[in-house]
């Protein structure tokens, strides 16, 4: 079996293999590399999400300014 890195969120640090609680970490990546990116990735995502929530609000907002027929 090939070694998967882990970013612990709260020690920021990289791990090889999963050696703390699950809930600190992110993963499993591939490489060291993609582990220590994790935060960038995430923020990308969320930043991307973000986006799309606003899209769907606003079409929300239209829907519900329409007149009943």
């Amino acid at each position: 079996m090939s070694t998967e890195y882990w970013f612990n969120v709260r020690t920021r640090e990289v791990e090889e293999g999963a050696q703390s609680s699950w809930k600190h970490l992110l993963g499993p990546y591939s490489t060291r590399e993609e582990a220590a990116e994790a935060l960038k990735r995430v923020e990308a995502n969320n930043e991307a999400w973000d986006e799309e929530d606003e899209e769907f609000q606003i079409w929300d907002d239209a829907k519900d300014a329409e007149p009943p027929s």
